[in-house]
């Protein structure tokens, strides 16, 4: 099962956990760059986004936040972010 990495720039790659099941606590963290905050986009996919995104002046991710608010009520999202299914996380 691939998950999503959607950039700042705009860039989208598709990837895998490296244990082919679900991503690591320091695989998150290295794609949003710091600490995770989890938003659940539906009863089975998340968005991990950095946590200090906007303390730290990350760019706007337009793609991101268009998803983020058609799910929920959401903030603007800044930064790279990984979209994966619930499971994919733990």
């Amino acid at each position: 099962m691939t998950a999503t990495v959607l950039k700042a720039n705009g860039e989208c790659l598709q990837v895998k956990p490296k244990n082919g099941t679900d991503f690591s606590l320091d695989e998150a963290k290295k794609v949003v760059g710091g600490y995770i905050e989890v938003i659940h986009l539906s009863s089975t996919q998340l968005m991990i986004v950095n946590e200090e995104g906007r303390l730290r002046n990350l760019p706007f991710n337009k793609q991101a936040s268009l998803i983020a608010n058609m799910a929920r009520k959401a903030d603007m999202i800044v930064g790279d972010v990984l979209v994966c299914d619930i499971k994919q996380f733990k």
